[in-house]
């Protein structure tokens, strides 16, 4: 029984070797339509995964989309008004990816006075400013911004900070100067409790009110404002669709209640508005190429069932079963959608990679969950486009062998 199985399945390779040559030029015509096909629907879903991270990066250009601010009373006191530093533990611990941003920030107007030349005979000359007091580096990536000058750090023995481009130009700082920061005015002698120096590291354009924003790490400025631990508000960057950064919001109200968690809809909306409509316009462009491209074929396996209804015939004549007959059929099918795909699928991830170039600028990068997708559609549009083999069913060997065929 082992032998005879054997033998069959061998004779069943055999013959479907024989139907995939007899008709090269065929073949050929059913392999480009559906490498053809395979290539754009490979191209196009590429680009469609590929999109929703670019897209997510042009909107983290836009800074944070969740912020977490102390609660409004109706008279809040100054430490009721600043949030404590375990608030950004728990937005840490309940980010599920490393891409989300958190910083806390803490905001205080300070007397500044510039130091050009780091002289210890200089004269002062105080003007207030904003001060924001970051609890990372990270910062800068939370507010994107555009660097307008930098300086190598010096080796003093003092913090650094960056300032932005609107209060670099009113109190005339430059990147390599050093800044008095100090809660009065007037004192004898240096007083670390109310006064720290910083060394301006860079001026950055941010394009928003952090341009009137000089940044220093807050550990300096919770010193000066004798607030340890504390801070004004807390930002975070979450990539993702509006449903993900919803549940996570929701996991922050529920981890964190006495503070007040806020999503920026704005961003999160849009964002989703607009990879909707870029993600509805390719699957539909891939569901017109594959339709076409079973169109192309079917019209090819409509030619074979005509011309093959005499090895049909002969087959049934000799006692081959109407289901084994047309298994050979979608054998045949399966197969030149395979090697299509394979084909088309790997042309296509590199035309995926020029359209990322034409069309946004940079390259897309290739996906590999792409490509058995690609190829797995092809098949399934190839098995279906042999719908006309079904007629070889109804195939009698006498109408055959009269010539009635």
């Amino acid at each position: 029984m082992t032998a005879l199985r054997s033998g069959n399945r061998a004779m069943f390779w055999r013959i479907v070797r024989r139907l995939l040559g007899a008709n090269r030029g065929r073949l050929f015509v059913i392999l480009l339509a559906l490498g053809a096909g395979a290539a754009v629907t490979a191209a196009l879903l590429n680009l469609q995964v590929d999109a929703k991270r670019r897209i997510t990066a042009e909107f983290r250009a836009f800074g944070a989309n969740v912020i977490i601010a102390p609660r409004q009373d109706s008279q809040p006191q100054e430490r009721d008004q600043t949030i404590d530093e375990s608030v950004l533990r728990h937005a840490g611990e309940l980010a599920d990816s490393n891409q989300v941003l958190v910083s806390g920030f803490l905001y205080a107007v300070l007397n500044v006075a510039v130091n050009h030349t780091r002289e210890a005979d200089i004269n002062f000359s105080w003007t207030s400013a904003v001060i924001a007091g970051y609890s990372t580096e990270k910062f800068l990536s939370l507010l994107p911004s555009r660097l307008i000058e930098e300086s190598q750090p010096t080796g003093w023995d003092i913090p650094n900070c960056y300032a932005g481009s609107a209060v670099a130009s009113r109190l005339h700082i430059r990147a390599r100067d050093s800044l008095t920061i100090a809660t009065v005015t007037k004192y004898e002698e240096p007083d670390p409790t109310i006064e720290t120096q910083c060394f301006v590291q860079a001026i950055e354009s941010f394009g928003g009110p952090e341009d009137n924003q000089i940044f220093i790490n807050a550990d300096v400025l919770q010193r000066l404002m004798h607030l340890p631990r504390r801070f004004s508000a807390v930002e975070i960057s979450v990539p993702g669709t509006p449903n993900q950064i919803d549940a996570y919001v929701s996991a922050l109200k529920q981890a964190i209640p006495d503070v007040d968690v806020r999503p920026l809809r704005q961003f999160t909306e849009a964002e989703a508005k607009i990879y909707g409509r870029i993600s509805g316009l390719l699957t539909a462009t891939v569901v017109i190429v594959l339709f076409l491209t079973g169109l192309c074929v079917m019209a090819a396996m409509t030619n074979v069932a005509m011309e093959r209804r005499n090895d049909v015939g002969l087959m049934k004549a000799i006692g081959g079963a109407t289901r084994r007959v047309l298994r050979l059929f979608l054998a045949e099918a399966a197969l030149l959608g395979l090697a299509g795909g394979v084909i088309g699928a790997a042309a296509g991830i590199f035309l995926s990679i020029w359209l990322g170039k034409q069309v946004f600028g940079v390259a897309a990068q290739p996906r590999l969950i792409v490509y058995p997708v690609a190829v797995a559609l092809t098949m399934i549009v190839a098995i279906l486009s042999a719908y006309p083999l079904r007629h070889l069913a109804s195939v009698r060997p006498a109408s055959v062998f009269r010539g009635e065929a």
